[in-house]
């Protein structure tokens, strides 16, 4: 098979899920195998974002185990020094997870048939979640709609405690050289930082994805 390099975060997050998926699970004594696990590579539930509008962005990843469900966001050190105390993530971020975390709570899998239902159903308690930032839920003809049962349907028949609040799991992937750089913590309560380093699986500054 012939090489496939990749570059940046987004090259380094797929290395991960297709090498290092044991890191996650080992962090969350999670004993499920990594071949037994489903993975989504950047899901995309929509890039225009704001108020009144449905969507809200793409996760670099979201990893399924038989006991979790792993939402994934990513930074590195951009092959340079990094030498900070704390790394953070934006608001936008942190809105994304708590409102994939609501869809995942409230979805059952009745409505990957009937999405009106869905509406019906659980959109009062959507409106009373996020009031203050005027989202909806998506309307059913939407690729949004589709994105989501497709994506939720998998989750619930892959996680045995799929409905679980305890079993989403917040995730900040950091990948680092540990010859150049230091690794930072995170005080976000809701995350978990799991540092990676990547400074012998390089060529150059490329990674090889086969």
């Amino acid at each position: 098979m012939s090489a496939i390099f990749g570059y940046g975060e987004d090259a380094f997050t797929l290395w991960v899920l297709k090498h290092r998926k044991s890191e996650i699970l080992k962090r969350f004594n999670d004993e499920t195998s990594p071949s037994d696990c489903l993975v989504f590579y950047r899901p995309s539930f929509g890039r225009r974002g704001g108020e009144k509008a449905s969507e809200f962005g793409e996760f670099d990843a979201i990893l399924v185990s038989l006991e979790n469900i792993y939402l994934i966001e990513s930074k590195w050190d951009n092959l340079s020094v990094f030498r900070r105390g704390e790394i953070t993530i934006g608001p936008e971020q942190k809105f994304r997870h708590h409102m994939f975390s609501w869809y995942v709570r409230h979805w059952d899998e009745k409505y990957a048939y009937d999405w009106s239902s869905f509406i019906k159903e659980q959109g009062n308690d959507f409106q009373k979640k996020f009031k203050k930032y005027k989202k909806t839920i998506p309307r059913s003809s939407t690729v949004l709609a589709e994105n989501l049962k497709f994506i939720l349907s998998s989750l619930r028949k892959h996680c045995v405690k799929f409905s679980s609040p305890h079993n989403i799991k917040n995730v900040l992937l950091f990948f680092y050289n540990k010859n150049k750089s230091t690794t930072p913590t995170c005080n976000i309560k809701e995350f978990d930082l799991i540092c990676i380093d990547y400074s012998n699986e390089i060529d150059g500054n490329f990674i090889d994805l086969k």
